[in-house]
């Protein structure tokens, strides 16, 4: 077995990319892929472009970390490879008729994907160091600032659509998104995914009530749904929401790579309710305490709980 040296001279393992694919698998995920680890200087200039035109809004966030977002070390030393797990979230929200009923993002019926998708990550992790104790690592996801689209595409699992989200074959864009940064080299590493498959097709740029999907293939987020809906300082006094009382689905909806697709068997992110299920009656009915309850664990509590509750009255008066 192949080996290389650590930063403290200890020997670590080349450790083969399908033992972390197995594991991948073992924890939950739908797809795994892995890329050397190296400075995304590309991406941080895309990322200053679309800060200069004021696309971010308030997203003070995004201004922040800008070195980080681009070498994975500056997030864990020593980073010698980038694992990126996908888990399908497609559910039957997918698929629940928008007849007046308070819009929400399908994502977001499932308890908190942060903690679940970290807990996946951290079983990978766990294994991997079993077998190999000089691995190190850390499991990120999108709470912290690293370009895990980028990465996705890196590792070739898929390719970045033009409503800015990574669409793959498979599962097309119903993905939820982890990483592991790893102190050990990897073979083989997956090459990158090259080309797209969206073609001519404008139809998520032509679906987006506000028209916040831009020809570059980036967001103007302070016409976006999502982040209207999803951030607590966004202003929404005077944005038009589109029925929608937390995060948007849309861009996803309308996408031809979305037609099919399987749904998620991941016990993980069962919803608290089914969407289907549940009709306008039950919306103007549900107490602020049993909407509390019902969603206290899940990524609605990001704008508060109260202020999704409040919009859902809104929409089921009207």
């Amino acid at each position: 077995m192949a080996h290389t040296m650590n930063n403290s001279g200890d020997a670590l393992a080349v450790v083969p990319a399908r033992e972390i694919r197995e594991a991948a698998a073992r924890a939950g995920f739908s797809l795994c892929g892995i890329a050397p680890s190296r400075n995304l200087s590309e991406q941080t200039s895309r990322l200053e472009r679309w800060l200069a035109d004021g696309r971010h809004g308030n997203l003070g966030y995004m201004e922040r970390n800008r070195d980080k977002r681009a070498d994975p070390s500056g997030l864990f030393p020593g980073t010698r490879s980038v694992v990126v797990c996908a888990v399908n979230y497609r559910k039957t929200a997918w698929d629940a008729p928008c007849d007046g009923r308070p819009k929400i993002a399908s994502y977001a019926f499932s308890r908190d994907y942060h903690t679940s998708v970290k807990y996946m990550l951290g079983q990978m992790l766990g294994e991997l160091q079993d077998k190999y104790p000089g691995i190190k690592g850390r499991a990120v996801t999108d709470s912290a600032p690293i370009f895990e689209k980028a990465w996705a595409v890196e590792a070739g699992l898929g390719w970045i659509g033009k409503n800015s989200l990574l669409i793959t074959r498979g599962y097309g864009s119903s993905l939820l998104l982890g990483e592991l940064l790893l102190n050990c080299r990897v073979d083989p590493y997956d090459r990158p995914y090259v080309g797209e498959g969206c073609g001519n097709c404008r139809r998520c740029m032509e679906s987006c009530p506000n028209g916040a999907i831009l020809t570059d293939r980036t967001i103007d987020t302070t016409r976006c749904i999502s982040r209207l809906t999803v951030e607590p300082e966004a202003v929404r006094k005077h944005a038009a929401l589109s029925g929608w009382v937390f995060g948007c689905d849309e861009c996803q909806k309308c996408c031809p790579h979305n037609r099919g697709k399987p749904y998620c068997e991941n016990p993980l992110f069962e919803p608290v309710i089914d969407p289907i299920t549940v009709d306008r009656g039950f919306w103007r009915s549900v107490s602020r305490e049993e909407f509390s309850r019902l969603f206290e664990a899940t990524v609605m509590e990001r704008p508060g709980l109260d202020a999704v509750f409040e919009k859902i009255k809104a929409v089921v008066k009207e």
